[in-house]
């Protein structure tokens, strides 16, 4: 079974908003077995239209599902609301090979 990744693009609006979500957030991914690949560190885009975000997070899963279990967990629920309240952006899913 193939590893899945969760790909954040994210563009920050309310800071302390989004502190609040990035401090609580890395305990419900890794319960979940998700572990960080990058998180908001330097991006620029090489080819294309630059992500909407200017914020990109890659979490690695132990598969599609697991991914999706914790995106759709009452734990990562709660968080999106504080996500939401402090930034806007999009999540992506993809398994890889």
């Amino acid at each position: 079974m193939s590893s899945a990744y969760v790909i954040a693009s994210v563009h920050v609006t309310n800071a302390i908003e989004f502190e609040k979500y990035r401090l609580q957030v890395p305990s419900v991914t890794e319960g979940y077995g998700g572990k960080y690949l990058a998180r908001g560190g330097k991006q620029k885009t090489l080819e294309g239209e630059p992500f909407i975000g200017n914020r990109t997070v890659i979490v690695e899963f132990e598969n599609y599902e697991r991914a999706l279990e914790w995106y759709h967990s009452n734990e990562y629920s709660q968080l999106v609301k504080l996500r939401q309240a402090g930034s806007y952006g999009t999540l992506v899913v993809v398994e890889g090979v």
